[in-house]
């Protein structure tokens, strides 16, 4: 008779039996989870690997921390009233939130049914047809990585951009407008956010809990000053009034401008790539997805409505110095510098730890898909050090790659913003596999896997709408954010991401036919079929 080594234990450690899972390793009941979890662990054939720290307000923190809806309102909003105007990008984002609704009820529940770090890929692995599950769910693995590493300079750039305007606001003689300065103040966001991902993961929980009372309490902070001290554009103005900067059309120019509402949507798979720290996550994601992206939105609508009327000149606003018109309207409604500073320095620590969630995600979603060996150096990548138990390899890569791609704007801004505006593209394109998978099987009267938390006969419905919306925000993801027909300068415009995620998935799909098909390990082939 064959016998399994327990883990290394202190005396002081007292764990049972059932809490000793297969391989030695502790199970998700000895690191915090519940026998649920341990459940779908042994179910889905995952080791427990990192300890459950979070719970149902932490995980709502960190989605809500996030997504930033209402910080995304206010500081990503350029390019969304430069294609569409006021009127476009407040009923843009009214329906970008309903939509996103649709989204994030599909999401969450294939989250209750499989809840994993691995996400989209690997419920794209169970749901997809057979003999689609392998490549399909590698090639989603591929663009999941890629959505969420290149949103960590994107956040990043952002980050350091609302930093630049404000010390240009301050001093407008500061020798601080240069492209290198700012890609060196990217790269100290990514240092300082890598290094709390690290030496705090610990504390993150409890970080992403009290910083989800700042997102709170600073959006009513925000909103009140706005709406009390600033000058108020008409109502008509706001919900009437539409910019076509040469579509030819203010239907295409809306459509084109939902890059800002959606951006400050995106990341609903954010809290599904934490599942594996969470206790009890098949029951307190979805519920977690749902109570963030519910509040968000509400706060988000309110907001982009609220700076749309504190906007009383739009072509002055979109031709002011910098791509941050809220520094410029909050500066005109306080008239102090020192007011405006400590406003933008609330936005700043919330954008800070926008950017510590985003690269958690990233990080979690690079060391699940390397766990079956999706990547080069896969063994490397997934370690997980015992007294750490954070994906510290992971984390190291996705810094390494963020950095790599942060030099690209030393030379060309250009290409810098075609490889961070993938971001969405990615993203988009893995939650319309996923989702349609589910919709067939549903289609086929294929049952679905138990969940705790069900859409019921809601279910075909609510996958429906959301393709719909996704199929929209895909295309419109490649679109230019100006028409630039007859422009000599039209590579400047020419938005070269959809080059960049065909070159990528053309790559990821060759490295699986030439030998990543033999060291991939689909997830649906450990999956205990009980």
């Amino acid at each position: 008779m064959t016998t399994t080594a327990l883990p290394d234990m202190k005396p002081e450690d007292h764990f049972s039996i059932e809490e000793v899972g297969h391989e030695g390793k502790l199970t998700a009941t000895a690191k915090g989870g519940t026998p649920n979890d341990d459940r779908e662990m042994h179910r889905m054939g995952k080791v427990q690997e990192l300890r459950r720290n979070f719970k149902f307000l932490g995980i709502v923190g960190f989605v809500s921390i996030l997504q930033s809806s209402w910080e995304g309102a206010l500081q990503s909003n350029y390019f969304g009233l430069y294609n569409g105007g006021r009127g476009g990008i407040v009923w843009c984002t009214i329906a970008v939130w309903l939509f996103m609704l649709c989204l994030l009820a599909s999401m969450a529940e294939m989250a209750s049914m499989a809840p994993t770090a691995g996400g989209q890929y690997h419920w794209v692995s169970e749901f997809a047809p057979r003999g689609y599950q392998g490549p399909l769910s590698y090639v989603v693995g591929w663009c999941c990585c890629l959505g969420w590493i290149s949103g960590i300079p994107a956040c990043g750039i952002q980050l350091a951009g609302l930093v630049q305007a404000m010390i240009l606001l301050v001093n407008p003689d500061a020798q601080f407008a240069e492209l290198w300065q700012i890609t060196l103040l990217l790269f100290l966001f990514l240092l300082l956010t890598v290094g709390f991902n690290i030496f705090f993961a610990g504390s993150l929980p409890l970080a992403e809990g009290i910083v989800l009372f700042l997102h709170v309490f600073a959006f009513f902070a925000f909103l009140l000053t706005l709406w009390i001290m600033a000058d108020h554009a008409p109502a008509s103005e706001v919900f009437t009034t539409f910019r076509d900067p040469g579509w030819g059309s203010q239907g295409v120019s809306c459509l084109v401008g939902l890059t800002s509402p959606i951006w400050c949507f995106i990341g609903p798979d954010a809290g599904a790539h934490m599942s594996e720290e969470l206790k009890d996550a098949s029951r307190q994601l979805p519920k977690a997805m749902m109570w963030a992206t519910i509040a968000n939105g509400v706060m988000g609508i309110a907001m982009i409505i609220t700076f749309c009327f504190c906007i009383t000149d739009l072509e002055a606003t979109l031709g002011a110095d910098t791509n941050f018109p809220i520094i410029n309207i909050i500066h005109s409604a306080t008239g102090s510098n020192a007011g405006t500073c400590v406003l933008g320095s609330v936005l700043v620590i919330l954008l800070f730890f926008s950017t510590v969630t985003t690269i958690a995600s990233a990080s979690r979603q690079t060391w699940a898909f390397s766990r079956d060996q999706g990547f080069p150096f896969s063994d490397w990548i997934r370690y997980v050090p015992p007294n750490w138990e954070i994906p510290l390899n992971a984390l190291l890569v996705c810094l390494g790659v963020s950095l790599i791609l942060g030099a690209i704007n030393f030379g060309s801004e250009v290409a810098f913003n075609a490889i961070t505006s993938i971001s969405n593209a990615a993203l988009i394109f893995s939650y319309i596999i996923s989702i349609g998978c589910v919709r067939l099987k549903r289609l086929r009267g294929e049952p679905l896997l138990p969940r705790r938390w069900s859409l019921g006969k809601w279910g075909g419905p609510i996958n429906d709408l959301a393709l719909a919306f996704l199929f929209v925000g895909f295309v419109f993801a490649f679109f230019p954010q100006e028409p630039s027909v007859g422009d000599p300068e039209w590579a400047v415009h020419f938005n070269w991401a959809i080059i960049i995620f065909a070159g990528i998935c053309l790559l990821a799909f060759t490295y699986y036919l030439l030998g990543g098909r033999k060291r991939y390990v689909a997830p649906v082939s450990l999956v205990k079929q009980e």
